[in-house]
């Protein structure tokens, strides 16, 4: 195996997508009217394809992203969520979450923030 051959079987860590958005933090989706906490980061999509194709094609965002999974909440309801990178904003609301797995995976800090529960803070 020369070395272009095992290069080809290795991530090129320049393209790995950083995440814009952290574990605990409020976003709100830019084109319908929800928001969520974020509770876990795929570096790219990673549902199935069926999932992925309902998504009607001038709308659907290219793979090739992070995605975030949310414990969403709109004016009527309570969900989890699956969200392209591309399609999310910082939420600079202030107002705090009702989703009622919150407290399952998150305390809530003295200025109102998200941390996960057991994770060491300073």
């Amino acid at each position: 195996m020369d070395l272009r051959e095992c290069k080809a079987g290795i991530l090129d860590v320049t393209e790995m997508k950083t995440a814009k958005f952290a574990i605990g933090q409020v976003v709100r989706h830019r084109l319908f009217p929800f928001r969520g906490v974020v509770f876990d980061v795929d570096p790219e999509f990673n549902n199935t394809e069926e999932w992925y194709e309902a998504i009607p094609a001038e709308l659907r965002p290219s793979k090739d992203q992070p995605y975030y999974h949310l414990l969403a909440e709109n004016d009527e309801t309570e969900y989890i969520a699956y969200v392209s990178e591309q399609n999310l904003l910082a939420d600079q609301s202030g107002e705090p979450m009702r989703h009622p797995q919150l407290a399952d995976l998150f305390e809530t800090t003295a200025d109102g923030h998200y941390a996960p529960k057991g994770k060491a803070r300073h």
